[in-house]
């Protein structure tokens, strides 16, 4: 009895899931999650962490938190960005490893056990999927886009051509929430700042080979020309950090 709670109030895997305005995906989204979870070999908690969505998102939350168990929610009161989105899901986990994947599933949570089992096995304190597209004529600019800035980040900042940007990020807790206090950029930026921080905090970063499969029926949060200028922005503005730390 006492080591079912103990397993209970610290699973092995904390698994948080950034929404916003998910209402159309959420159902089919989750319960490919929650499978992939349910036949691991790891205790795990899920928590949600609505961005203030607009439409019915929240709602689902409600029920589905109502309806299983090791099931969490948070919810901000005001739109607050993909990073602070993330973020805040990573400070509350409780798992020895904790990390998130975007809800579309874009890329499928079957890879899920591998990157976890890397990091209970002290294989590496970090692990990402790094994408290979399945292209096609309507997802080739955002695969160009994606191509062009690793390779431009690694010019500026040093990243070793890693996939930063990748939605699918599993970390070691008690080593990442250090490096949290240093990354700055709430929103999409915030991908970058964590894995470079990550590196000059000395953890030990993996990538893993995931297939990304562009959903077209659903609305990118992405604004592809806003999101681009802003990332060149702040990638010179952290270059600039870098510099003088």
């Amino acid at each position: 009895m006492m080591s079912d709670r103990v397993k209970h109030l610290s699973p092995q895997l904390t698994i948080v899931l950034p929404c916003y305005n998910e209402e159309g995906l959420f159902r089919e989204s989750v319960a490919r999650i929650r499978d992939v979870l349910e036949n691991s070999r790891y205790s795990y908690e899920m928590i949600f962490v609505d961005d203030h969505s607009k439409d019915g998102t929240a709602r689902l939350i409600r029920d589905y938190c109502k309806a299983h168990k090791n099931i969490r929610a948070i919810y901000h009161t005001v739109n607050s960005g993909r990073g602070q989105t993330v973020a805040d899901g990573l400070k509350a986990s409780r798992g020895t490893v904790t990390g998130y994947i975007d809800i579309d599933c874009e890329v499928s949570p079957v890879y899920i056990p591998s990157m976890v089992s890397r990091i209970l096995k002290n294989q590496a304190d970090v692990v990402i999927g790094r994408r290979f597209y399945r292209t096609s004529p309507r997802a080739v600019v955002r695969e160009v886009l994606s191509r062009g800035y690793q390779w431009l980040s690694n010019k500026l900042i040093g990243t070793g051509g890693m996939d930063t940007e990748t939605g699918y990020k599993f970390f070691h807790r008690k080593k990442i929430l250090p490096v949290l206090q240093d990354v700055q950029h709430k929103g999409w930026f915030w991908d970058t700042e964590v894995m470079v921080y990550a590196m000059r905090h000395g953890l030990r970063i993996a990538e893993e080979p995931v297939l990304f499969l562009r959903r077209f029926d659903k609305i990118s949060s992405v604004n592809i020309i806003k999101d681009t200028v802003d990332y060149m922005i702040q990638l010179w503005a952290l270059r600039g950090r870098l510099k003088s730390s």
